[in-house]
């Protein structure tokens, strides 16, 4: 057991080692900054970072653990958390590709329970995806015929119901480490939502989907639906090229840059950008992107003959590799 639980920690450190580094701010030389620690279970990462227009319209990376709660505004999700769990680290930021850890829950020293395991909540944007994957079944079979030799599937991939709306599920093993993964998938505003759960026990990675069935979702959550309307604007996938634009301003920077800079905007009723998410940017990006797309103008979107809002992403500077399709192994 004690053997199972370092390498399950060893996991953990490995998952967020390859992220960790130290957040670069801008520094006046006059004076010495005055050394500041860092809170604890913060994550900080030096460089591109997420932004956004506004304070105010909820982000993807906004969810918050409340009261034992796991809430995010942005997915209109709220996971109950187990007893004597708890969130374990904030962060990191989202990826240049749109993958965002939301959470990390793990049981506090409080926990009486047999064995020891992970809950990972984490999102994949399918406007930037660098996979060949178009909806949640495409991922999940992407992710079985890709998992390493030293992995193996137990169980073929397959549609369940959790509180009243389709998941996809993927479980695997690692037969040297003794640890067992099981991933519920479903769609929610073109992010394909996972819960990972890691144990050596699966009857705790049993338990833990069954309490799945406390959650709430949004009406249009599933493994091919979740794109949004209703209360939401509707995602629609390159809405920003094309006939669709209907006036355009290059942004302008004063510093030449090679990254890849993910856009997420929110166009209103009449066909003008209302709000703007940098997943990964420099500051001077996000402020020569911001001030040329709030004079970009679009036709606006409609359904049944009625303008709505619309939520589209937006790829600047170097576009990543996007991997080659393979046939699915059976």
């Amino acid at each position: 057991m004690r053997s199972s639980c370092r390498r399950l920690v060893r996991f953990s450190a490995l998952l967020f080692g390859s992220l960790l580094s130290l957040l670069a701010g801008a520094q006046s030389p006059h004076p010495q900054p005055q050394a500041q620690q860092v809170p604890a279970g913060v994550i900080l990462v030096k460089g591109a970072w997420s932004s956004a227009s506004d304070s105010v319209t909820p982000l993807p990376e906004g969810g918050k653990v409340i009261n034992n709660v796991y809430t995010n505004p942005y997915l209109g999700l709220t996971y109950p958390l187990a007893a004597d769990w708890l969130e374990k680290y904030d962060g990191p930021p989202p990826s240049d590709s749109g993958y965002y850890v939301l959470a990390q829950l793990g049981p506090a020293d409080s926990y009486k329970g047999p064995r020891r395991g992970t809950v990972l909540i984490a999102a994949q944007d399918m406007f930037f995806a660098s996979i060949p994957a178009g909806n949640v079944r495409e991922l999940i079979d992407y992710t079985r015929t890709h998992l390493h030799a030293d992995y193996q599937v137990e169980s073929a991939s397959a549609e369940v119901r959790i509180a009243g709306h389709s998941f996809v599920r993927l479980s695997y093993v690692s037969p040297v480490a003794g640890l067992h993964w099981s991933v519920l998938a479903t769609q929610i505003r073109c992010h394909i939502v996972q819960f990972i759960f890691t144990s050596a026990d699966t009857g705790l990675i049993a338990s833990l989907s069954r309490a799945m069935e406390a959650m709430q979702l949004p009406a249009e959550t599933g493994p091919t639906s979740g794109t949004g309307g209703g209360d939401v604007p509707v995602c629609v996938k390159d809405y920003a090229s094309g006939d669709h634009v209907v006036a355009r301003v290059d942004a302008a920077f004063s510093e030449r840059r090679f990254n890849a800079i993910p856009v997420r905007v929110i166009i209103d009723k009449t066909g003008k950008v209302k709000h703007i998410h940098f997943l990964s940017a420099f500051p001077e990006q996000a402020k020569g992107i911001t001030d040329a797309l709030l004079q970009w103008r679009f036709k606006p979107y409609l359904i049944d003959g009625h303008p709505v809002e619309v939520e589209t992403g937006i790829l600047f500077g170097h576009a990543p590799h996007i991997a080659t399709p393979v046939a699915a192994k059976r």
